[in-house]
C-alpha cells in the first residue's frame, strides 16, 4: 500500500491497494474479484491465513484485507456471474477490478442507435477517442462504496481517480451480491 493515503477510509485504502496490485500485473488482464474481510478479525480468527498474507506484524487494528477469489469466468456476462455470488458472514465487502473501453461524454451524441451489444462494442473499440480504463470498485455490506479509475494513457499512481459514484452500475451489481 505504498501509494495509499493513510487518512483514507478502510474501503478507499482497500480499493487503492487492489488497484496497485492490478497495476503491477500490467494491462490486458481478466477481471478479478476480491472478498474484503476485517483485518483484525482475520488475525484473531484465522492466524495462519493472516500469517500467509503477511499481516502478523502490522500494528494497524482497523482495515480491510482483500482476498482474491477464483478466476472470474470469461464465458458469461459479468452481471450474470455476479448474480450467482453469495458471501459468507465473515466477508464484510467485496471488490472487483475490470478493464473496459470507454468514450468521453462528447462522443455520446455520435453513438449509432439500435446496435446490438456486439456491434456497439466493436464501434466503441474502433472509435478514435476511446480510452482504456481499469476500474476497481469496492462495496461493503452496509452500502458504503468506493471506486478507483486508472486510464491506460495516464498509468501512474498519482493519476488514479477515486470516488464513491464513479462506476454506479458496477457498484450496484456488487452490492446485490450481499442481498438476502
Amino acid at each position: 500500500m505504498s501509494n495509499t493515503p493513510m487518512a483514507a477510509s478502510p474501503l478507499t485504502r482497500a480499493v487503492l491497494e487492489i488497484d496497485e496490485y492490478a497495476s503491477g500485473l500490467g494491462w490486458d488482464q481478466p477481471a478479478r474479484l476480491f472478498a474484503l474481510v476485517d483485518t483484525a478479525r482475520l488475525r484473531t480468527q484465522e492466524p495462519s491465513l493472516a500469517a500467509q498474507l503477511g499481516l502478523q506484524g502490522e500494528s494497524e487494528t482497523t482495515g480491510l484485507t482483500p482476498i482474491e477469489q477464483d478466476e472470474v469466468p470469461t464465458d458469461k456476462p459479468l452481471d450474470e456471474f455476479l448474480a450467482t455470488i453469495a458471501w459468507p458472514d465473515a466477508v464484510v465487502g467485496c471488490a472487483l477490478t475490470v478493464e473496459r473501453l470507454m468514450l468521453p461524454p462528447s462522443a455520446e451524441a455520435q453513438v449509432p442507435q439500435g446496435l446490438s451489444d456486439k456491434k456497439l462494442a466493436k464501434w466503441v473499440a474502433e472509435h478514435p477517442d476511446r480510452q482504456e480504463v481499469r476500474m476497481t470498485v469496492g462495496v461493503l455490506r452496509d452500502g458504503t462504496r468506493d471506486s478507483a479509475l486508472r486510464l491506460r494513457e495516464k498509468d501512474a499512481p498519482t493519476e488514479v481517480l477515486t470516488g464513491a459514484g464513479l462506476v454506479p452500475g458496477l457498484a450496484e451489481a456488487l452490492s446485490a451480491t450481499f442481498a438476502e
